[in-house]
This record gives C-alpha cells, structure tokens and sequence, in this order.
C-alpha cells in the first residue's frame, strides 16, 4: 500500500516540478549514497544473521554507526561547495547540507529495525512508512505547488527520515544497555566489511551514470533519466526490498540445510518472478499512454528510456535474491569477488555507450543485466546446485506467459489512438492474459502466492 501511495505521490510532484528540479536533486545523488554505505558497514546484515545476538552487539553497531554518521555529515558539510562548483550549480551547496542532516539521526534507528527484521515483523515497518509517506508528501506537494521547486524534493525527503526515526523509537523501545564492545566489533566488521566494499562498488556503479550524465549533459537530461529510472525501480526495487526482508531471516534459519535451502529457495525465486516479470513487462509495454496521462507530455523524453530499462529492472530481484544466499552461508569473500566481476564488466560498458546517448546507454544496462545474472548464478549453483541454467528453466514459463502478454498489449494500443483507452484496454487484457495462462497451465507460483497471502 505504501508502495501504490508514493507512486501516486511521486506523480503529483511531477506534474507539479520541472524535469531540472529532478536533475539538480540528483546531482549529489551518489556522494550521500556512498557516505550511507560507510555509516551502515554492512553491520545490520550481520546483526540479522548473526543466531544469537547479545547487548554488546546491538549496542556496537548502534555507537558505530552515530560516530560514522557524525564524521559523515562534517565531511560533507565541508564538501559541498566543491561539489556545487564540480556541477556549477550553486544551490548544491545548501540543499546537501540539509540533506545530509539525515546522517546525524537516521543512526539513531539501525537496531531498532535489524530487531524488527529478526522478529519477521514486516508489518510495522509498512505503518511506519505509510505515515511518514502521507505527512512527508503533504509537506512536499504543497511546498511544490507553491513554487519552493527543487526545495520541495529535499525536504520532504528529510521530513520522512525524521519522522521515521520518531515512530520507530516509539515503537520498538530499545536503547544501548553496555558499552562498545572490542569482541562484538570484531565478528560485525569481520562480515561486514567485504559487505561494505561490495556496497560501496554497488552503489558507485549506480550512481556513476547521474554523475557523467549531469556533467556532460544538462540538468534537464538527468532529470528525465532519473526519472525513467525511479519508476521502472519502483515496482521493481521495492518488491525486492520486501523480498530481501523476508528471504534473509527466513533463508538463514535454514542456512544448515542444503535440501531444504535449495527446495525453498527456488520457490522463493519463481513466485518473486511470478509477480515482478508481468509487472515490468506491462509498464514498458504501457508507457507510452502512462507518462502523458499522468505527468504530461513534458515527460515524453523519458518514455523510450523507461520502456528499456524495465528489461534490465525485471531481473533486478533474481540478482537479489542469489546475492542474498551468498550472504546467508556466510560467504561475503564471494559477494565481493563477484561485485568486483560485475562492476568492471558495467563500467566498460557505460564507457562504451554513454557517449552515444542515453538510448544506447539504457540497452547497454540490459546486456550487462543479463550477464551480471550468469555471473550472480555461478555460485548459486555452487553452493546449493541451482546454478544458471536450472534457474532458467524455473523462470522460463513465467517469462514466456509474460512475453506473450507484453506482445498482444502492443496490439490493444496498436488498435487504438485513444490514450485513456490504451492504459485501460491495455491493461485489462494483460492482467487476463496473464491470469488466465496462469489458472490454464496451473503454475504452481498462484497457490504460493495465495499461501503467503493468506499467513499475512
């Protein structure tokens, strides 16, 4: 529901903000992102898979994380005229410190949401995200509609932050009982750290783009690439972000296990697939008739971009979700070897295609997406024997039914010129087709769905 809630939200403000205001929002986009990924160290993966935690450990990563988030915040108080000048916009300056205000409180929150994980109790971190959206939205869209522009981005962002750290507080009453403990460092950073590095690359590689793109394009064009992006991630990484929440825990219970492992894993993998490949497929399939419906045809740029990068964002939880067992048999040395792997086969094809356009750039994210899934499946096959080609002979069902609906929706908004009668046409036949084809040849994935549906 929160999911539907910020999609709607995020609709409003662009209709209201200008593709410039996105770009300039973006801009310091990866130097927040990498200053993250040091407070955090890869220390709530461990909390979570850790069996049996104890005070010095929660306590550990809780004075870990406020003294990295203050050194943090300073070092990018500091930073951030160089930053402004290296993009000649001026205004960088203040919007990075005050968004970097969100190092000095959000470390304030790591434990109380590693123990929510640890409980399986996905439920209140969904109320808290559905308040913090509806208070953090009515903030932006009224300071957008009142022409605060790029202002309107940053601080509702900050406010939901803020107000996260609030409710979770109130919620999860935890606070450090001991002191920092030398052992409990030891064993967090001893995992966490290969965790750290990989994130680091993880999170360099994705915002490399918004860098160059900024630097050698306008404003403008970062604008429209952030937002073909952020709604084809949507969908795609907020699915997976729930996915992680509940296959980590869950998977690393039965991390002793293989058979058990792997039978359950590959059902994981199927149903994830099951609902994010027929999402993506229609959205691209669908674009065209979305984006001027609902944010007008100032956004039309961005319609070809989003239509390709829903291919490279329907693998986007199969990654995850093999990444997440190399985490839950404990093996980050292979995380980061693979991340390494990856990250070089990326950037040499950014090199390559950037230059060309941000067209040849999104198709060039489709190949490496592709051959990063070959690469994240080695290991997989490895350690519990559902490598490669016995993932894609689980997945194939579903992405041939998927294809099969992405075509005959082509033909719907083929038929018609009516923009409202594509999205509605369009989408009621793919939702049948693909329904339909599911019930028809009995995909297994509808009654795991049900299951999961009806424990919650």
């Amino acid at each position: 529901m929160s999911y539907g809630l910020s999609f709607c939200i995020g609709i409003v403000m662009a209709r209201l903000l200008t593709p410039s205001d996105y770009g300039i929002a973006a801009l310091p986009a990866v130097f927040l992102a990498v200053a993250g990924i040091f407070q955090n160290c890869g220390m709530g993966a461990a909390l979570i898979r850790k069996e049996r935690i104890s005070e010095s450990d929660l306590s550990t990563a809780f004075f870990y994380s406020i003294a990295v988030g203050l050194v943090m915040y300073i070092g990018l108080f500091l930073s951030a005229p160089f930053i402004a000048d290296f993009y000649n916009t001026p205004i960088l300056t203040s919007l990075i410190r005050v968004t970097a205000l969100t190092f000095l409180w959000g470390p304030l929150s790591t434990v109380q949401y590693v123990l929510l994980k640890r409980q399986l109790d996905f439920k209140t971190p969904t109320i808290i995200s559905f308040f913090t959206t509806i208070i953090s939205a009515t903030i932006g869209i009224s300071m957008a509609f009142y022409g605060y522009g790029v202002w309107a981005l940053v601080i509702s962002g900050v406010t939901t932050n803020f107000l996260g750290l609030v409710i979770v507080w109130f919620k999860v009453k935890w606070y450090p009982k001991v002191r920092w403990s030398k052992e409990s460092f030891n064993y967090l950073w001893g995992f966490g750290n290969k965790m750290m590095v990989s994130s680091l690359l993880d999170t360099l590689y994705k915002n490399i783009a918004p860098v160059f793109i900024g630097k050698v394009y306008s404003t403008s064009d970062l604008g429209v690439y952030n937002r073909a992006q952020g709604y084809a991630a949507l969908p795609s990484q907020n699915i997976t972000g729930v996915i992680q929440n509940v296959t980590f825990p869950v998977l690393s219970k039965l991390q002793n296990d293989t058979d058990s492992l792997a039978y359950n894993y590959r059902r994981m993998l199927k149903a994830t697939a099951f609902i994010i490949f027929p999402l993506m497929l229609m959205l691209s399939a669908l674009a065209y008739p979305l984006v001027i419906i609902l944010v007008t045809a100032k956004w039309e740029e961005c319609i070809i971009l989003l239509q390709i990068i829903c291919f490279s964002m329907m693998w986007y939880p199969i990654h995850a979700i093999n990444l997440n067992l190399l985490q839950v048999k404990g093996r980050s040395d292979l995380f980061l070897r693979l991340e390494i792997i990856k990250k070089v086969i990326g950037v040499s094809v950014l090199i390559f295609t950037l230059p060309m356009g941000l067209v040849p750039f999104c198709i060039g994210n489709v190949l490496t997406s592709i051959l990063c899934l070959i690469i994240n499946t080695h290991y997989t096959g490895r350690l519990i024997n559902v490598g490669f080609i016995k993932q894609m002979k689980d997945l194939f069902p579903i992405l041939g039914l998927g294809l099969v609906m992405f075509a005959l929706i082509h033909l719907v908004t083929f038929l018609t010129s009516n923009l409202y009668l594509q999205l509605l046409c369009g989408g009621a036949v793919g939702f049948s087709i693909y329904l339909g084809g599911a019930i028809l040849f009995r995909f297994q994935e509808l009654e795991d769905i049900k299951y999961m549906l009806k424990r919650k």
